[in-house]
């Protein structure tokens, strides 16, 4: 576990990608973000790629559809990590990797549920088969791949409860999600960056796809609410919604984030899919089995920063 390999993160200004470049430099490998040419100069972003300078970061000016800079930039390292935003954009990175023939690791850029797993409505279908099909490209040109299953982020999901349309964590009311009885499972953004990164260098982790797990951030969304609940010392006003109100509630939602959070609640919360199933041995592993001295955050712990 003391290899160091030199990894190209390409979307590392990112919301995930960001993450991914600190742990990377945290680890010790020698780190390179591809960075396109106006995120140099762009207020926000450009303040992140003066921090990966300052941490040591080689960068790469380039983007994904640069394809001869692109190569330029794969044939310089050992592992490439994909952050990008749109998943189905990443055909010409698999294609430079195969043309490079020098990558010991390809993570594709996914960071949520398995989707070669579950059933999910739409429109989370329509994403999980674009996915599908990039996993099926990179097993096809015969690069060494994990895939990373890092359930809910905590962003995503904790600073709001999972409620569409919100902006912060409910003191009044909350939609329950079905009976509640479901479990989802919960990552930091840094935790699933450390997992990440550990796992590019480690053989137990090639051609699997890794599941984050951490033990004590199973919760059903029933035991959510009343985590929360007891922080704020305060019983919120419960409304159920069934099946069928959900299913219409996502047709019905204005914008495709109140679209993609409900989907997303449906598969977890009312259907359990990212707890109703064992890992197979043959196709993926556990991070808690594999690195069980990772301190991550806890999602009790996260909750104490909003009351």
């Amino acid at each position: 576990m003391g290899e160091k390999s030199k990894i190209l993160v390409i979307g590392g200004t990112g919301n995930m990608g960001r993450f991914i470049v600190e742990a990377s430099v945290k680890a010790g490998h020698p780190t390179f973000v591809l960075v396109r040419e106006s995120n140099f100069t762009d207020p926000v972003k450009g303040k992140l790629v003066e921090n990966f300078k300052n941490l040591g970061v080689t960068l790469l000016s380039g983007d994904i559809q640069d394809y001869e800079n692109l190569l330029k930039a794969i044939k310089l390292v050992d592992v490439v990590i994909s952050a990008v935003g749109r998943s189905d954009n990443q055909y010409n990175i698999i294609a430079a990797m195969k043309e490079a023939g020098n990558i010991k690791r390809f993570v594709p850029s996914e960071f949520g549920m398995n989707v070669d797993a579950g059933h999910p409505i739409e429109p989370a279908k329509s994403g999980y088969a674009l996915k599908a099909k990039i996993r099926r490209a990179i097993e096809a040109a015969g690069i060494p791949y994990t895939y990373i299953s890092c359930n809910c982020s905590f962003g995503f999901f904790l600073s709001t409860l999972a409620q569409p349309g919100a902006t912060d964590l409910p003191r009044e009311k909350i939609m329950m999600f079905g009976d509640g009885q479901h479990q989802g499972i919960f990552n930091k953004e840094e935790d699933i960056a450390t997992y990440t990164i550990r796992a590019v260098v480690d053989p137990r982790a090639m051609n699997k796809t890794l599941y984050l797990r951490p033990p004590n951030n199973f919760y059903s969304f029933n035991e959510l609410v009343s985590l929360w609940e007891k922080k704020i010392g305060k019983t919120l006003e419960k409304i159920y919604a069934t099946e069928d109100q959900i299913i219409q509630m996502i047709e019905d939602a204005s914008s495709m984030e109140d679209k993609v959070m409900l989907v997303v609640n449906y598969s977890i919360f009312m259907k359990g899919e990212q707890t109703h199933f064992d890992i197979d041995p043959s196709s993926g592993v556990d991070s808690s089995v594999l690195y069980p001295d990772v301190d991550y955050a806890t999602v009790d712990k996260f909750l104490d920063q909003f009351v």
